[in-house]
């Protein structure tokens, strides 16, 4: 009866004392698509990605029916950073829907008009940011004023506040209702002082990602012992949460420990568990994350990616693919320093060993008929034009129609009574890149992973382009840093599609890395050399650019976009078709608004790979 009442009691006094009003929450989910859109149309960077940002413990005063309750003590706020806008998950601050969903507008619009980094205190900056998204979209303001008002309504007032506090938040106020009043935020005094109340109408400092160097071995081992510490972050997931640096424990043995009640915590949160091999992982780690308000990073003189290459060494040269040539070197962006670097990648040509010609698979033949049919009307073919003023034969119709219009008074001048012969021809050529990345092994079904998918849509697609008599080539990539870049050759221009090619597709299998721009570079060195009018590259790709070595995140963006703007120069049409449902966060910068698509459902690729080249093709 106790726990009952008491849990009665709970539920009460929770709900009474929060803030926020949930039947009024906007998720950014349902809105992350649009945002990303807004946010490059209202001038940000293109290159950013829109993505959820963790909830922190903000330690600022709260009313006391919250304090009793341990309610609003925990905040997501937004940030910006080289490669991410991170807005709150959920936004359920106001109790009108509209606003909350206008907050996210205004976030979006205060992030593309973000100034570049300076010394200039947060306060300054943000009020610049305000500034700088009035002036450039006037229309915004009557929305920020009403942001404002409904804001300073749910905020605690600064007569309720000690002398400190309310110092501060009435410059916070004051800089709210007129951007740019404030050039500095009051120091606190008191000892037991509480920090500023959250503001969301700003985006708040983002601190610098040492923690994802440590993995790559890009710090010291050794630092200075009076370096002073710094926040940073770490990534969960798509989430990044506050962390701290410590020391890693010297103690090889866990087990070898003085019975000392104060070690037990050291020895639970130190001891080394290989989570990649646990039959049974944690499957509440994410929340626990969520729970703690800050994570502990210890730097391991033993980096997990060295365990997880072991699995990924190149396989012995007699059951490895086959080596053409010595491999060619390739430059790569830096986005960071703005520059091309020559010679930077190397790419080794493949070619699938012990290779044996297939027939069509029995489950393909059927649709490879019906597309032959539907493909065999583009065909070059030979049709007579009649009437015409000139030819190589007379038309005998026209020849009569004339005759008897003469007869009946009529002349018609222009009329023409010879038949020509037209020859119709596609002057096109198509190379189609398929990503054979070590994600192509997973499974789209019960029955297919990716890797069978792209078999499948290779063979029906290489039966659909003979029908058509047009040029096309079959290439696949993979890589294991910049220095083995694999290029895998599955049928070249000059080779006809026949058994051996059906062979070489059969034979692919999942490789390793995504390195996606220098694929691009080699197929459009190949693609530029034919002499078509229309060049068509089509990118075949499950996920995002990525690398072992620093071609992650918007490194490896910035280097395929950069290709792909040396494809079209070059006069190619670059198109991509994807099976990455979060593609529409990066594919726009990369492609183009109308330069790729996302299949929902990969099965379909084999299908639709074809009908997307009639499209393209303009037939």
């Amino acid at each position: 009866m106790e726990e009952f009442v008491g849990g009665l009691w709970d539920r009460f006094i929770t709900r009474s004392a929060r803030r926020d009003h949930p039947e009024a929450a906007v998720k950014l989910a349902d809105l992350e698509r649009t945002l990303g859109i807004l946010f490059r149309a209202l001038g940000g960077d293109a290159g950013l990605r829109v993505a959820p940002a963790s909830t922190q413990r903000h330690g600022a005063r709260r009313r006391w029916l919250s304090r009793v309750a341990a309610t609003d003590d925990r905040s997501a706020s937004a940030s910006l950073d080289l490669e991410t806008l991170r807005l709150p998950p959920e936004i359920a601050y106001f109790p009108d829907r509209t606003l909350n969903r206008d907050l996210y507008l205004w976030l979006i619009a205060a992030a593309a008009h973000e100034p570049e980094p300076s010394a200039d205190a947060w306060i300054v900056r943000s009020q610049l940011a305000t500034l700088r998204a009035l002036k450039a979209f006037p229309g915004l303001r009557a929305r920020y004023e009403r942001l404002v008002a409904a804001t300073l309504a749910e905020r605690i007032a600064p007569d309720a506040m000690p002398a400190d506090e309310a110092a501060q938040e009435r410059a916070v106020r004051h800089a709210l209702a007129e951007p740019g009043a404030v050039g500095v935020l009051p120091r606190l005094t008191l000892r037991k002082a509480k920090p500023l109340q959250p503001v969301p109408l700003w985006l708040y400092p983002s601190p610098l990602n040492d923690a994802a160097k440590v993995s790559r071995g890009d710090t010291p081992n050794e630092k200075e012992e009076d370096e002073e510490k710094r926040p940073e972050e770490v990534g969960v997931g798509d989430k990044r949460y506050q962390a701290e640096r410590t020391e890693m424990p010297e103690n090889e043995s866990p087990m070898i420990l003085a019975f000392r009640a104060e070690s037990l915590l050291s020895w639970a949160e130190y001891i080394k568990v290989n989570r990649a091999l646990d039959d049974d992982p944690a499957s509440d780690a994410k929340a626990i994350a969520d729970d703690m308000d800050k994570l502990t990073v210890a730097q391991d003189s033993e980096r997990v990616a060295a365990k997880v290459r072991f699995d990924l060494d190149l396989p012995s040269a007699a059951e490895d693919d086959v080596p053409l040539g010595a491999g060619i070197p390739l430059p790569e962006w830096d986005w960071k320093r703005h520059e091309l670097r020559p010679d930077y990648c190397r790419v080794q040509i493949m070619q699938a060993r012990d290779v044996e010609p297939i027939p069509l698979p029995e489950h393909l033949r059927r649709p490879a008929r019906k597309l032959r049919s539907q493909f065999a009307a583009l065909a070059p073919a030979r049709r007579w034009l009649k009437a015409q003023p000139d030819g190589t034969e007379l038309d005998v119709d026209a020849c009569v129609r004339l005759h008897a219009d003469r007869l009946a008074g009529q002349h018609f001048s222009s009329a023409g009574a010879y038949l020509s012969m037209n020859q119709r021809e596609r002057d096109l050529a198509c190379l189609v890149l398929a990503d054979l990345s070590l994600s192509t092994d997973a499974w789209v079904s019960d029955r297919h992973r990716v890797i069978d998918v792209i078999r499948d849509s290779l063979m029906l697609f290489g039966e659909a382009l003979s029908a058509t008599g047009d040029r096309f080539a079959f290439h696949g990539f993979s890589s294991l840093r910049r220095d083995h870049v694999r290029f895998h050759d599955i049928k070249n221009f000059a080779a006809p599609f026949d058994a051996s090619a059906r062979g070489r597709i059969a034979a692919l299998k999942p490789g390793y890395y995504t390195r996606m721009g220098a694929g691009i570079r080699r197929a459009t060195t190949l693609l530029g050399q034919q002499p078509s009018a229309l060049r068509l590259l089509l990118i075949l790709s499950d996920g995002k650019p990525h690398d072992l070595d620093h071609y992650e995140g918007r490194y490896g963006v910035e280097d395929t976009r950069m290709a792909l703007i040396d494809a079209r120069r070059a006069g190619l049409k670059p198109f991509c078709v994807t099976i990455d449902r979060e593609g529409a966060s990066y594919l726009p910068h990369m492609f183009g608004p109308g330069g790729f698509t996302v299949l929902r459902n990969p099965e379909e690729l084999p299908m639709r790979l074809p009908m997307l080249y009639g499209q393209l093709t303009g037939h």
